[in-house]
C-alpha cells in the first residue's frame, strides 16, 4: 500500500511562489508514475503534471506549462510541486496521487492512490 501526504499549501499573493510536498511510503513505488492535480471550488478535478518516479521523466499538463515544474527526491521519497508567478486562478485543494500504470497520465481514474490535499490560496 502506498501512501500519500501533501503539504506546503497556503495563502500567497499574486505573483508569489510556493512548493508543495507530497511524501511518498509503502512498497513498490519506485516504479510508479506520480502526479499532481487540483481542484477549484465547483470545478472537476484537473491535472497538472506526471512525473515517472525511477528516471524522472515529466508530463506537464496545460496549467503547469511555463510556471510550475514537477520533480521529486528520491532519497526523500518526496514529489514536490514548484509553483511560480502564481495567479488567483490558481486557488485550489492540490492532490498527489499515485499508481503503478496510470495510463492516461491525464485522467483522475487512471491513478489508485491519492493523498488528503493541501489547499492554495493566491490573493489578487
Amino acid at each position: 500500500q502506498v501512501r500519500l501526504v501533501e503539504s506546503g499549501g497556503g495563502l500567497v499573493q499574486a505573483g508569489g511562489s510556493l512548493r508543495l510536498s507530497c511524501a511518498v511510503s509503502g512498497r513498490g513505488f519506485s516504479r510508479y508514475i506520480m502526479a499532481w492535480f487540483r481542484q477549484a471550488p465547483g470545478k472537476e478535478r484537473e491535472f497538472v503534471a506526471a512525473i515517472t518516479w525511477i528516471d524522472s521523466i515529466i508530463y506537464p499538463g496545460d496549467s503547469a506549462k511555463g510556471r510550475f515544474f514537477i520533480f521529486r527526491d528520491s532519497a526523500a521519497n518526496t514529489m514536490y510541486l514548484q509553483m511560480d508567478s502564481l495567479k488567483p486562478e490558481d486557488t485550489a485543494v492540490y492532490y498527489c496521487a499515485a499508481d503503478p500504470v496510470a495510463i492516461p497520465k491525464s485522467e483522475t481514474e487512471s491513478y489508485s492512490h491519492w493523498g488528503q490535499g493541501t489547499q492554495v490560496t493566491v490573493s489578487s
